[in-house]
Parts: structure tokens; sequence; C-alpha cells
């Protein structure tokens, strides 16, 4: 029996021959390129395809079909970080609750063979409803997408990067709203955490709206969503390029400028102005208020605290001020 030679190898004698007119061209080339997971038919990705395409889903932005216990819809795994744009929202509760307030989320993540209780049931059926893409991962992607957060519980939100206001426009809808204006400027606040806690105390005490520096700040994002319990959603934020000159624009649109500082020559309980329309400023977590954002301010306050205690977080001092304001204005 003759051996087989290999494929596309030329046959014959030794030497110089006649070339074969390119029919050994496809076989020296190979296989070409191997095909994509979602076009192999034995691979779990075409199996998924297929589905999307027989339910009638023709991607990220198809309606999605309602979802049973262990169930998804079609959704291709392997998204990682390079499916993340702009904030990832973590933790049953917070993505849940981010859900009901209606953050505008783009995807929902949820880890493969997770424990699928009510929680996890309701973020499905918002997402659902809200014709959110639900997409089943591994446990590792989520990992990646939430920067190693050990406490994701195996699901995630992708939230779009924030849309920040104008400080004006801020102060134009506060008028609109029929009471006394009552804005929160924050003078370099870095801690995401803090900035959620202070919108959270916005949205509780009436307040209509917080003003961020656009250097050496922190700015919304996920931390501060999920810190927030969904106030981030109803509580507009603007972004000031300079803080010292947003303060002068709303002395002279008739606010009353206070900041909390330790040192300030007013305690808060003696303040006399607030049913007045107000703007208060939060100082650093360490360094308080900067001295030309001091320089701005119409009266410097500050909150009696136990001698024992040397400071008040930022986020404390916040809701500690916007409670006393709210109380002297009901």
């Amino acid at each position: 029996m003759a051996k087989l030679g290999r494929p596309g190898a030329a046959k014959g004698k030794k030497g110089a021959t006649k070339g074969t007119g390119g029919h050994g061209k496809q076989a020296l080339e190979g296989r070409g390129p191997t095909p994509k997971a979602e076009d192999r038919p034995y691979h779990k990705a075409h199996k998924a395809k297929q589905a999307a395409l027989k339910a009638g889903t023709k991607g990220p932005k198809a309606a999605a079909k309602p979802v049973r216990k262990g169930e998804f819809v079609a959704g291709r795994s392997g998204m990682g970080q390079r499916a993340i744009s702009g904030e990832v929202l973590s933790g049953r509760n917070s993505v849940v609750e981010a859900l009901k307030t209606k953050v505008p989320a783009t995807a929902l993540f949820i880890a493969q063979r997770i424990e699928i209780d009510d929680r996890v049931k309701e973020a499905i059926a918002i997402a659902n409803h809200r014709n959110i893409p639900i997409n089943e991962v591994t446990r590792p992607e989520i990992d990646r997408m939430t920067g190693g957060d050990s406490v994701h519980q195996g699901i995630a939100l992708q939230v779009p990067p924030y849309s920040y206001k104008h400080p004006m426009e801020l102060l134009d809808r506060a008028k609109a709203s029929g009471q006394p204006p009552l804005l929160v400027a924050l003078d370099g606040i870095t801690d995401p955490r803090n900035l959620g806690a202070i919108i959270r105390s916005v949205a509780a005490f009436g307040a209509h709206g917080v003003i961020l520096p656009q250097r050496r700040s922190v700015g919304v994002t996920a931390s501060a969503w999920k810190t927030s319990a969904g106030a981030a959603a109803r509580i507009p934020v603007a972004l000031a390029s300079n803080l010292n000159q947003a303060i002068k624009e709303y002395k002279q649109k008739g606010l009353f400028v206070i900041g909390l500082d330790g040192d300030g020559e007013v305690s808060l309980p003696n303040l006399a102005l607030a049913d007045r329309p107000l703007l208060v400023i939060v100082g650093s977590e360490g360094k308080g208020l900067s001295r030309l954002v001091q320089e701005n301010c119409d009266q410097v306050v500050s909150i009696p605290i136990s001698a024992a205690t040397e400071s008040l977080n930022a986020g404390i001092a916040a809701s500690v001020a916007l409670y006393q304001i709210a109380m002297a204005r009901s």
C-alpha cells in the first residue's frame, strides 16, 4: 500500500519539478482562522446565540423576556472589563435599591451558579421590566468588574458615567421648587462614601443639590452611588470649574453662604438665618475649609461636640447641619 504524504506536499521525482498551478495552495494554507465561539455548533455560545435568535432578540438593546428562577436572558458570557464603560455597583441590596430608584443602568451582570434569592429575583424582574440587558458571567469576571470587591455577592450593575449639571442650573431648579433654595458645596471631599452620605442627607432634609469642584474632589463614582442608597438618582450634582467663582456667583444671586468649620465663630444652634436661601459649604475630611473658601463665606459655623472628640466626619457634619436647618425651616 502506498504511503500517504503530507497534505499539499508535491509528489514525484527529487529535484526541480513543475508547479501545481495552485492546486496545493489550500492545503498549504491550512484551515484558516478559528471560527468565533458563537459560530461553532458544539460550543455553548452558539447555543445561546441560536436561543436568542429564536426568541427574537438581536442584541443588548432588545427587550428582555421574563426570567424564571435559574434562567437568564440570553447573553454572552466572557464580557469582563471589555463590556464595562462607566461605573459598576455591586451587592444585592445596593443593586436592587439602584434599580428601584431608576438609576440609569445599562447592564445587569449575574454570576453563574449563584443562589437565586428574593433580591436576585427582584433585580432580574426590574431589569426585565426596564429592558436592561442581563448577562450571566463567571464569578472571576464579576471580581474583575468590581475591582476585587469581596462583597459583590455575585451581582453587579453597570452605570454610565454621571451627567453633571451646571451650578446655576441647580439654583434654577431650587427656585422652581417653591422653597427657599438650599444647596451644599463640597470643598475638597475625596472619599466617595462621604459624598454618597452627603447626597443621601441632602435628599433626606430637603436640600436641592450638591456642587463639586472640578479639581481635587471625588466624583459621583460607584461607591458614592452605593452609599447614597439611591439618592444620587434624585439629587442633581453640579461640577464647578472654579468653586470660589461659583460661590461668588451664588452670593450675587442672593444666597447666604455658610461654611462648616470646627473653629467657626457661630455655633450651629444659634444660626438665625436658616430660613434664607442658603449655600452650605462642607470642608475636606482632614483639612476642613480652604483659606479662600473661608474668606468667601458670609459666616463660618461650628457644630458643638464633646471635648473628647477632635472633629466630625464630613458626611456626619453635613447631616447635622442640614437637620438643624430643616428643623428651623419647619
